[in-house]
C-alpha cells in the first residue's frame, strides 16, 4: 500500500467493518477542493449495535479481568501500528485536514505517544487502603464504566482520537468513537490500526455520520455512561445537558479566545516566533490559538510593526509542500466564516494590517485558503475580540499597566490557555496566577505534554484530561468495607 491509500467506505460498528446505513458524506481536499471520496455515515441503528458490541466486549471477562500489564500489551500494540504506519497516516491527515505534512507527522507520534502513557498510567495506578474509623479494613478501588462515547474534532483528529481512546480503554471500557463530519479518514485509518493489533472484538467502533444524527444517538444510548466531547461551547453546551438528563459524568474541551502578552522587557526575537507560532500554526484552527495579543504601549507600534512585516513573509500553500507554513482551512464553508468575521471586524472598525483576504495565484483558486491576518484598533468588547474566530486572524491590543492587562485579557467568556512573554519571571508568575486560564505558557507556547493536566475554565470546558489522574476520569470508585469484628453488630442485639 502506498501512503496515499484511502480507506474504504466502511465504518467499524461492533468488530465488524461495514458500509454505514446512513447518509453519504462527502470528503473534499482543502487544498484542491476535489472531492476525495464518499463515505456513507452510520446511522442510529448502527450506533445501537456498537453500543450492544462495546458492553459486551467491556463486560467479557476476557477483558474485564485481564490484569492490568496484559491490557496495557494492546496499548503499546497499538502505538507500535500508528509508528510503523506513520508516514501513511501523515499523508491522509494531510489530505483529511489540509494540514502541513510537518504537523501530521507530530499528530501521529503524539497518538503513539499518548497510548503509550495510558499504559504506563495503567499499569501504575494504585487503590487506597484507607484509615479504618472502626472495626473494619476500608479499601477504595476503581472499576471501568462501561461504554464511552468519545467525540472528536476536526482541526487534529489522530491525536484528539488518541487522547479520548488510550485512557478509556485503558481504564476497562469500550469506545465508541464519532469523528467530525469534514475529516473521518484519520479516524477510519486508526480504526484499522486498532482492529491490527488484535484488540478484542467489539471493544472500539468508528462512527462516521452528522453530529445531529450520530453523536446525538452515542450522547443518548442507555448503554453509553460517559461522553467526552471536544468542539465548539454551543455543541458542548447540548452534550452536557444531554449528559445531565441521563446523570452520567462528561468531560468537554471547548472553544478559546486565548490572551498572549508581551511586557516591555521581553526578548523580542524570542516573542515575535512565539506570537506568530501560536496564532498562525495550524492556520489558526486552535483552540488554544493565541489569538488575542496584548503589547505594553511602550513597545507597542515598534513590536505590532515588525510582526506584521513578519507575518506578511509566511508561505501559503498545500500542506504536501514542504516550504509551506500556513495551510488551507480544513473546508471552504469553515474559510468563508473566518472570512466573515474579518469582515465584521472591519465593520467594527478595525484596521487590517495584513492578511484580510483570500490570496491572489492560480495555485490557490480552488483551495480553502485565507491570508494570515493581523488586526487592531477595536476595543477589547468588541465581538472580533470577544468571539472565537478558529483562523489565521490575530487581533493586536495595547495595554498600559498590569491591572488594564488583567481587566482586558480576562474580559472574554473563554479560560483555556494564555502565553506570557518577558525576562522578568517574578511578574511573569504573579500574571498566570491572576489569568484566568487552565493552561499559561511563559516564553513558549503551545507546548503539551501527557503528564500534565489540561482543563478549561468559564466556558472553555468542564473536567481535565491528561496527568496521573487521567484514568480515573473513566472510572467509577468504589468503597469495599470488611468487618473485623466477630461480634454481631449491637444494633441487632
Amino acid at each position: 500500500m502506498t501512503e496515499t491509500v484511502l480507506p474504504p467506505d466502511e465504518a467499524l460498528i461492533a468488530g465488524r467493518w461495514r458500509t454505514g446505513s446512513g447518509a453519504p458524506t462527502e470528503v473534499v481536499d482543502p487544498a484542491t477542493g476535489r472531492l476525495l471520496t464518499t463515505l456513507h455515515g452510520a446511522s442510529p441503528e448502527d450506533v445501537d449495535a456498537a453500543a450492544r458490541g462495546a458492553s459486551r466486549a467491556a463486560a467479557d471477562p476476557a477483558w474485564r479481568d485481564l490484569a492490568p500489564h496484559l491490557r496495557a500489551r494492546y496499548l503499546h500494540r497499538i502505538a507500535e501500528l500508528i509508528d510503523a504506519n506513520a508516514d501513511r497516516l501523515s499523508a491522509i491527515q494531510t489530505a483529511d485536514t489540509g494540514k502541513t505534512r510537518t504537523e501530521t507527522r507530530a499528530l501521529a507520534a503524539s497518538a503513539a505517544g499518548t497510548f503509550r502513557y495510558a499504559a504506563a498510567l495503567l499499569e501504575t495506578a494504585e487503590d487506597a487502603l484507607t484509615p479504618s474509623r472502626g472495626a473494619y479494613v476500608t479499601v477504595t478501588t476503581h472499576e471501568p464504566i462501561g461504554v464511552v462515547g468519545a467525540i472528536a474534532p476536526w482541526n487534529s483528529p489522530i491525536a484528539s482520537d488518541a487522547q479520548k481512546i488510550a485512557p478509556a480503554l485503558a481504564a476497562g471500557n469500550g469506545v465508541l468513537l464519532k469523528p467530525a463530519d469534514w475529516t473521518p479518514l484519520t479516524s477510519l485509518a486508526l480504526g484499522r490500526l486498532i482492529t491490527d493489533s488484535g484488540l478484542p472484538e467489539g471493544l472500539v467502533s468508528v462512527l462516521p455520520g452528522r453530529g445531529s444524527v450520530v453523536g446525538d444517538a452515542i450522547v443518548k444510548h442507555p448503554l453509553v455512561g460517559k461522553v467526552t466531547f471536544t468542539g465548539g461551547t454551543n455543541t458542548g453546551r447540548t452534550v452536557a445537558h444531554a449528559a445531565a438528563e441521563k446523570l452520567i459524568p462528561v468531560s468537554l474541551e471547548l472553544g478559546g479566545k486565548s490572551p498572549t502578552v508581551v511586557l516591555e522587557d521581553a526578548d523580542v526575537e524570542q516573542a515575535l516566533a512565539g506570537v506568530m507560532y501560536g496564532i498562525f500554526s495550524s492556520s489558526g484552527q486552535s483552540c488554544i490559538a493565541g489569538s488575542r495579543l496584548f503589547v505594553a504601549r511602550a513597545i507597542y507600534d515598534e513590536f505590532v510593526g515588525e510582526l506584521v512585516e513578519r507575518t506578511r513573509k509566511l508561505r501559503v500553500g498545500p500542506g504536501t509542500d514542504a516550504a509551506t507554513q500556513v495551510a488551507p482551512m480544513v473546508h471552504h464553508r469553515h474559510r468563508d466564516q473566518v472570512a466573515a468575521y474579518v469582515d465584521l471586524a472591519r465593520e467594527e472598525g478595525a484596521r487590517v494590517l495584513c492578511g484580510g483576504a483570500v490570496p491572489e495565484g492560480e495555485q490557490y483558486t480552488e483551495g480553502a485558503y485565507y491570508l494570515p491576518t493581523v488586526l487592531d484598533g477595536l476595543p477589547a468588547d468588541a465581538r472580533t475580540c470577544q468571539e472565537e474566530i478558529f483562523g489565521p486572524v490575530l487581533v493586536c491590543l495595547p495595554f498600559d499597566d498590569e491591572e488594564d492587562l488583567v481587566r482586558q485579557a480576562n474580559s472574554t467568556v473563554y479560560g483555556l490557555a494564555c502565553g506570557i512573554w518577558t525576562r522578568d519571571l517574578a511578574r511573569a508568575w504573579r500574571l498566570a496566577q491572576r489569568i484566568e486560564a487552565g493552561t499559561v505558557w511563559i516564553n513558549t507556547y503551545k507546548q503539551f505534554s501527557s503528564s500534565t493536566p489540561f482543563t478549561g475554565w468559564k466556558e472553555s470546558g468542564l473536567g481535565s484530561e491528561k496527568g496521573r489522574d487521567w484514568l480515573r476520569g473513566y472510572q467509577r470508585q468504589k468503597s469495599l468495607y470488611l468487618g473485623t469484628d466477630p461480634a454481631p453488630l449491637p444494633w441487632a442485639s
